[in-house]
């Protein structure tokens, strides 16, 4: 008995000292409106579920959790008040590798078109609550990037803003990757050489190229004109 009673004490405690922890760095409001939408999101996937008794779209729950963990990763450096410039840089440099999964379920509306066995607005809800769920991941994630560049690097507004611009374009090029070629974050790093290998068979193929650029360059700039109005309207909430 004093040992449940010790061990739902200690729960009690470590779950006091991380809502304080969160209240403290300014991050409770974003934390609990993301465990609010990927609960809905869940939640949505399993009605569809039971609706349709099939499994369409319970993949997104998978895409989900992967644009979670950019965002968990950011988290984690910013609540434990990492110093170390290196530690930083290899968080940087995997949250990079991973961010393309936070913007990818945008890409998957291409169901809508092959998946028929809902109602297409209930599929449409789905999608995009999904879609919305990993865009807010990736974006607040992508604002604590911008945050170590500043506190960290010292680097100024104008730098920040253009790296921010460049990331988004690489993750569009991600999303390509991943939407067309089906390699994934992992196969990056499990991989490499057959990656870049492929990569530069499709580059050299014919015509291929102009369409890798052309997505690249309407995805990125539509991130990019996603992200940069948040952005502002986070830091300045009377806009």
């Amino acid at each position: 008995m004093e040992e449940n009673t010790t061990i739902d004490s200690g729960q009690k405690t470590i779950r006091k000292n991380l809502l304080t922890t969160l209240k403290e760095s300014g991050r409770l409001g974003s934390t609990a409106f993301l465990l609010v939408l990927s609960v809905y999101c869940v939640l949505l996937s399993a009605f569809r579920l039971l609706y349709t008794g099939t499994y369409g779209y319970l993949s997104l729950n998978w895409n989900l959790f992967l644009a979670f963990f950019p965002w968990l990763l950011t988290s984690v450096a910013v609540l434990r008040k990492m110093q170390s410039r290196i530690a930083i840089l290899v968080i940087m440099a995997i949250w990079l590798l991973f961010f393309p999964n936070c913007l990818y379920i945008l890409t998957d509306l291409v169901h809508l078109r092959r998946i028929e066995n809902a109602p297409l607005w209930l599929d449409l809800i789905v999608v995009l609550s999904f879609a919305w769920a990993g865009l807010c991941f990736g974006f607040l994630s992508l604002m604590d990037i911008e945050r170590f560049m500043k506190e960290k690097f010292h680097a100024d507004a104008k730098t920040v803003a253009i790296l921010s611009v460049c990331m988004i374009y690489v993750a569009a090029f991600g999303i390509y990757i991943g939407r067309f070629w089906r390699w994934n974050s992992w196969d990056l790093v499990g991989n490499p050489a057959r990656v870049v290998h492929d990569m530069f068979d499709r580059f050299t193929g014919a015509g291929h190229s102009y369409r890798i650029i052309g997505f690249t360059t309407l995805m990125g700039t539509l991130l990019n004109l996603m992200y940069f109005p948040l952005r502002y309207m986070r830091r300045n909430p009377a806009a």
